[in-house]
């Protein structure tokens, strides 16, 4: 790692699980907030693309895994993951897709700002395929998308999730009847006409968490843009593939990512 990288203010080694990757814990600024994140990368030295890896979840539910960075970053890429505000020593409050976007957004910019990085992608998992989608509106020169088991419509992740409406209404400040703007805001559907990369939705038909429709409407809206994208449906999964599948789709996204790019 580039320790003189100016938009990291404070990094520490992590123990990595896989010894051809390096694992470190950053402290970095987001709307003048210190937001902690993890990055990976491998100790090959050489010339690799950004990812920025969004994990789902809120608070302690969908923490970020360094296995499953190292994953990704075996894979020949920098990986970086924020924690998002408020989270393991992290600054502020996470809103769901609220202003805590703005963490994914220098996340982006952190990763842009590193030597010899030219192209970054995205990936979203659950509720990180918001942030994926939110990010790539922001910055149109990603050079990928991917959302997997990815919420694309808060209207009906709280119609279909009666065990988070609680949480939605605190977060949020109210229910859709009430603050329908609040909602729209955090619903990337309604800006898709801003992303010029690809998209590569993944999402298991028997989802529970977060419904295939959330997947079907994401689609139908990029078609109807005529916007690149492509779909992978597994039609007997659920939110969690079985590792063996998941290794696969790991390294099968990975190139996909790699083959969006005209070099």
């Amino acid at each position: 790692m580039n320790k003189q990288n100016e938009k990291i203010i404070e990094a520490n080694r992590f123990p990595s699980p896989n010894p051809r990757v390096e694992l470190w814990e950053i402290t970095y600024l987001s709307n003048g907030l210190r937001v902690k994140g993890m990055l990976a990368q491998p100790k090959l030295k050489g010339s690799y693309d950004g990812f920025l890896y969004l994990r789902g979840g809120i608070k302690n539910v969908g923490k970020v895994r360094p296995a499953r960075i190292a994953q990704f970053a075996a894979e020949g890429f920098i990986v970086f993951a924020p924690y998002y505000r408020g989270n393991q020593g992290g600054e502020g409050n996470e809103d769901f897709a609220g202003e805590d976007r703005e963490d994914a957004f220098s996340a982006f910019l952190l990763l842009k700002s590193f030597p010899g990085v030219r192209y970054i992608h995205i990936f979203g998992f659950s509720r990180g395929g918001v942030m994926a989608l939110l990010t790539g509106i922001e910055f149109p020169e990603a050079a990928s998308i991917v959302t997997w088991g990815g919420v694309s419509d808060m209207f009906l992740t709280y119609e279909e999730r009666k065990d988070l409406r609680k949480m939605l209404k605190r977060v949020i400040g109210g229910t859709p009847g009430k603050y329908p703007e609040r909602y729209e805001e955090r619903t990337p559907l309604y800006e898709l006409e801003r992303i010029e990369a690809p998209v590569l939705i993944i999402h298991g038909a028997n989802d529970h968490n977060v419904s295939v429709e959330h997947a079907y409407r994401l689609e139908r809206r990029l078609k109807g843009l005529n916007k690149k994208v492509e779909c992978w449906y597994f039609n007997e999964f659920t939110h969690y593939f079985p590792p063996v599948v998941n290794r696969k789709i790991v390294k099968d996204l990975s190139q996909w990512m790699k083959n969006q790019i005209k070099r």
